[in-house]
């Protein structure tokens, strides 16, 4: 009799692999190859049936694109992959309608603006020199920008933050209701209605002229509730345990308000009040009602008219000459950039004060 024994087969030599392991998949260059014939193929079509619209190929591209992802994905992986194929290729699709106009739009404000763009437009203001002539620079309305957007955020920024903590940590009942009511009205009001309010107030019936400071208040109606929606939206993220643990300790509510919460949310509600004040800064209407515009430099907000980025970019447009399509080209340029750097400054803050993780 033998001794030998015979060692066990393994089960995965001789059992059948899962279906799912077996399905075919399309490489990873298929969507971008798709994409790519579409394209071609788009284009093809656009100029075999004369269309002149480059709109007109680019539909027509994304529908090959999508038609035929479902398609090459339905014969190789299936209806349920094809499905999950078609879904992807939407949000795509929806991605690059969103980006195309931003995109359009930064490269034709870059485009004209950068012609008189330099050192001299910007530290230079407008003095007597005539709009239709070449010349002059915007220096004078960026100081009036800075100083209308700067009093607007002191004004808005504790006012609003005060009316979420409030709205979080203490607003229970009637008068939190209607405080979330009228906030929700002030969110979508129009930014004319602003303007005619200080002027009504301000300078029809309290008797001052128009000035920087006069903008500004006008400017901060408009971003309050933008400050307290997303400081709200920023403390109910604040877990309530912490709240709880500080409160067992002892310590009175408003210091954990002060220590704990605030602190804990305060990457978020730097970003809000950020995106708040790059909302005002392009502001037109306010500042044409209640600031006026200026060609020369006025350092004092509190008296007299001033000039804001805005404003220079509708009265340059509106004097018709081909340097002062220029100018409005460039300061557009000036005041895409300012904002843009601001929300950059906004997602730095966000990140240099979110909780640290520790992984």
């Amino acid at each position: 009799m033998s001794n030998t024994v015979t060692p066990p087969r393994r089960v995965s030599d001789s059992a059948p692999l899962p279906v799912s392991l077996k399905q075919p998949r399309l490489p990873r260059w298929a969507p971008a190859g798709l994409a790519a014939a579409a394209v071609a193929v788009g284009c093809g079509i656009g100029l075999a049936a004369g269309l002149e619209s480059r709109i007109q190929w680019g539909l027509i591209a994304a529908l090959l694109f999508i038609l035929g992802t479902f398609a090459t994905a339905t014969a190789v992986e299936g209806a349920r992959q094809a499905k999950d194929r078609l879904a992807t290729s939407l949000v795509w699709i929806c991605f690059l309608l969103a980006v195309v106009p931003l995109a359009s739009l930064i490269w034709e404000t870059v485009a004209r603006g950068i012609k008189v763009l330099d050192g001299y437009f910007l530290s230079h203001s407008m003095g007597t020199l005539p709009d239709a002539l070449p010349g002059g620079g915007i220096y004078h309305a960026i100081i009036g920008t800075l100083q209308q957007v700067g009093l607007a955020a002191l004004i808005a920024a504790p006012v609003g933050l005060l009316t979420a903590i409030y709205l979080v940590e203490y607003g229970r009942g009637k008068l939190a209701k209607a405080v979330t009511f009228f906030v929700d009205v002030m969110t979508g009001i129009p930014s004319i209605v602003a303007g005619l309010f200080i002027l009504s107030v301000w300078i029809l019936i309290l008797g001052f002229g128009p000035s920087g400071f006069a903008g500004a208040m006008a400017l901060a109606i408009l971003m309050m509730p933008v400050v307290v929606r997303s400081t709200e939206e920023m403390l109910k993220l604040v877990p309530n345990e912490l709240r709880e643990a500080s409160l067992a300790l002892g310590v009175p509510k408003w210091r954990t308000i002060l220590k704990v919460v605030l602190p804990t949310s305060i990457g978020g509600i730097t970003t809000g009040v950020m995106l708040a004040v790059a909302r005002i800064t392009g502001e037109t209407a306010p500042v044409l009602l209640l600031v006026w515009g200026a060609k020369t430099i006025n350092n004092n907000p509190f008296e007299g008219a001033q000039q804001s980025l805005p404003l220079y970019v509708f009265q340059q447009w509106q004097q018709g000459s081909d340097a002062s399509y220029d100018r409005a080209w460039a300061a557009a340029l000036v005041l895409i950039a300012f904002v843009m750097i601001l929300n950059l400054v906004a997602r730095g803050i966000a990140r240099w004060k979110a909780p640290k993780t520790g992984r």
